[in-house]
């Protein structure tokens, strides 16, 4: 494994899929009062969502190429997604609601668009298309289990986390992890465009 790539794929994911943000989400979408439900629809929207991101992310690029795009498209147009995902994290305002009784969650919203929503599946491809050894490839894997694995467990512990940050600490967080998205999409930009100029 080689830790330059994993830090680079674990920064991108963790920025993108914003941990504590979606368990303090989490815990607003549902009760309190029903844990079995809590842990399920937790279990089962992290999953979906590693499944989705590792398809996406291995098979991804060929089927772009069967379209006829090129990786160097994607990178521009998945760095301007990416821009504009860091720039609604910066300025939109998130309103939470919670709902009363059992409602399966797990794909919408949890899954799409909070942990498998464009940003994260144009990354996905992105890295894993980038990756040239099987070194890389592994790291950019152990990102994305580390990073769903570290969602998991705090939206299974989303009361603490919502009693330890409150709403202030994660508009402060969401905001800087903004801006560091920010900077990695300018640069998948500044790639895509390098790479065109040098065909």
């Amino acid at each position: 494994m080689e830790l330059t790539t994993f830090l680079n794929a674990f920064t991108g994911f963790f920025v993108i899929i914003d941990p504590i943000g979606t368990a303090l989400i989490f815990h607003a979408l549902l009760p309190e009062g029903d844990k079995r439900h809590r842990v399920i629809m937790a279990v089962k929207a992290t999953l979906i969502s590693a499944v989705l991101l590792l398809v996406f992310g291995n098979f991804g690029e060929a089927f772009l190429n069967s379209l006829g795009i090129n990786i160097n498209a994607l990178r521009i147009s998945g760095g301007l997604l990416l821009f504009f995902t860091a720039f609604n994290l910066i300025t939109r305002e998130v309103k939470m609601t919670q709902s009363e009784g059992k409602q399966d969650i797990s794909v919408y919203p949890l899954s799409i668009p909070l942990l498998a929503g464009p940003g994260a599946l144009t990354l996905s491809i992105l890295l894993f298309s980038g990756a040239e050894t099987a070194a890389q490839e592994i790291s950019v894997l152990a990102a994305v289990i580390i990073t769903y694995g570290l969602t998991l467990v705090l939206m299974l512990l989303s009361g603490y986390v919502k009693r330890v940050i409150g709403k202030t600490g994660d508009e402060i967080l969401r905001r800087f992890l903004g801006v560091i998205l920010a900077a990695l999409a300018i640069q998948f930009i500044y790639d895509g465009f390098n790479n065109m100029l040098s065909l």
